[in-house]
């Protein structure tokens, strides 16, 4: 019952939002534009506010050392089986890479982290690695696809400040390093804004698992090819199964941890796909369905996974 408390809500808002989409509700630009509230104001407060909180010397940890080995060679095997064994375009590679390895380690890691482990410390360590090092790894490589060449070493080298993440998460960093203590009118906005930050995503995601929004047309979602079918399935099995493989492996036997601290390093590289990626492919027009389907497919399987981890380390 400890990590169904954490899924819970994130079913919830999710079917709610597929119900909208389903019946229509909100109109054709729904997710379109709920996606775009989250990448471009709400995200970035919520991440502000975090970071700004935040200990930047949580990260010099062997556990979470661990975690972003884990994080980082997921991702380099999504990168490499998207090219050689589905022949995607770079930014398409790099969303489905992101897919397979970016864990959702705030809005669910974060309470199954207090249930399950009595302590968010470590859940928001691995989320400040994450939007520390690889979110601007992603959207550099997004960036470079959208503009290629000279054009794309000048859209990566403004790309803090066009990208309201990006800009926001350097923003947190700089004040929690600084040791700055904001003001309540300034963090409380921003703490009101960031609320919506994980209902919107989810009721984007929601609503993206029965419409394609294509141009002002919705059109019904049909029955993915059999090659777009496999690559979810991998992309799943990455996230949900060879990931946390790969963080026990390196913690146990590599790195020598045990005990309650195997547990949280194996429990947070288990943990889902983030719903950041279905966010991110949505704001560069990407195959927003191979990513919302990998978010819903290993929510549920994980909700498994994260059980039997907890029960064989706990």
């Amino acid at each position: 019952m400890t990590v169904l408390s954490g899924f819970l809500p994130i079913w919830v808002i999710t079917a709610v939002g597929w119900a909208a989409g389903r019946f229509g509700v909100l109109g054709e630009q729904a997710q379109h534009v709920l996606g775009r509230f989250a990448f471009t104001f709400a995200m970035p407060a919520l991440l502000f506010v975090t970071l700004s909180r935040a200990r930047v010397s949580d990260l010099a940890n062997p556990g979470v050392a661990v975690f972003a080995v884990s994080v980082l060679v997921m991702l380099g095997l999504g990168l490499l089986i998207g090219r050689w064994v589905f022949h995607r375009k770079p930014a398409e590679r790099a969303i489905g890479a992101m897919a397979g390895s970016y864990v959702n380690s705030a809005n669910l890691g974060i309470p199954v982290a207090v249930h399950v482990l009595g302590d968010a410390s470590f859940a928001v360590a691995a989320a400040l690695f994450q939007t520390l090092f690889v979110t601007p790894l992603i959207l550099t490589l997004l960036d470079l696809e959208a503009a290629p060449g000279a054009g794309g070493r000048r859209r990566l080298l403004r790309l803090p400040l066009r990208n309201p993440i990006i800009a926001a998460s350097a923003a947190g960093v700089a004040v929690a390093a600084l040791g700055l203590r904001l003001p309540e009118a300034v963090t409380a906005p921003a703490q009101m804004l960031g609320g919506a930050a994980v209902p919107a995503a989810l009721f984007a995601l929601g609503m993206s698992l029965d419409i394609r929004t294509t141009g002002s047309a919705a059109v019904p979602l049909t029955e993915p090819a059999p090659a777009a079918r496999a690559e979810r399935h991998v992309l799943v099995t990455l996230k949900t199964v060879v990931q946390p493989l790969v963080a026990y492996a390196l913690a146990r036997w590599v790195f020598g941890i045990e005990g309650h601290d195997l547990l949280a390093v194996v429990l947070c590289a288990g943990l889902p796909t983030a719903q950041n990626a279905f966010i991110f492919a949505s704001q560069y027009r990407l195959d927003t369905r191979l990513v919302s389907e990998t978010v819903l497919l290993s929510t549920l399987l994980s909700m498994g996974t994260l059980s039997l981890i907890t029960w064989l380390l706990a």
